[in-house]
């Protein structure tokens, strides 16, 4: 998704900026208590999952395009900036500060590492670095970790094999998609299905979920 390459900066945020863009100011999701589903149009064009981008290293099962239903969970997360140039380093960074905490206070995650992108432009990025647990801390955190709740609500699943730069190519099939389905978009997801930290950075595994206004 975020190309490194000061060539390629624009394209990287144009792609997700694209699809945060289409649709209007997204809601906050830091927040202490569950938001109200988003509300659907009355008539939603149907997307059907398709095939993955050609030369994506994908297997004959992954989903590009699947329709789902995010389901909202307590997370503890950091919020922050960041710019495409040092996205993966910032990402990483986050999430090993949110596992750390969970570890510490003995706290049971309930799915896996996310980043919630709010807002995107050509420089940079507004995200939520989280992980789903399964009951709030009795003790609430303090400084810049906070507790609050992940996404709902109709989504696409996308899922992306590879290096994280190499998300961008996943990112532009992710527009043309949304694009030829005339759908509206909120925040974009990126769920780490292989560790950030410890997997072979080519060898990734991410569920892009974007979802639907």
């Amino acid at each position: 998704m975020f190309l490194r390459s000061a060539c390629c900066i624009g394209v990287a945020a144009a792609a997700i900026s694209a699809l945060i863009a289409l649709a209007v100011p997204p809601p906050s999701w830091a927040q202490t208590s569950p938001p109200a589903a988003p509300a659907k149009p009355d008539v939603l064009p149907a997307a059907p999952t398709q095939a993955a981008p050609q030369g994506a290293a994908t297997e004959p099962s992954d989903a590009f395009g699947e329709d789902t239903t995010l389901t909202a969970k307590p997370m503890v997360y950091v919020e922050g900036k960041g710019n495409w140039d040092s996205a993966f380093e910032t990402i990483s960074k986050s999430l090993k500060k949110v596992k750390t905490y969970i570890d510490k206070e003995g706290l049971k995650a309930d799915g896996m590492p996310m980043t919630i992108f709010t807002a995107t432009d050509d420089n940079g990025f507004d995200y939520q670095a989280a992980i789903p647990i399964a009951e709030p801390p009795k003790n609430p955190p303090r400084g810049d970790i906070a507790v609050g709740q992940s996404p709902e609500g109709h989504a696409l699943k996308f899922v992306h094999r590879g290096s994280y730069d190499a998300l961008d190519d996943t990112y532009e099939a992710i527009t043309n998609y949304m694009d030829d389905k005339r759908l509206d978009t909120k925040d974009i997801i990126e769920q780490y299905v292989t560790d950030l930290a410890s997997s072979d950075e080519s060898k990734l595994v991410v569920n892009v979920f974007v979802l639907i206004k």
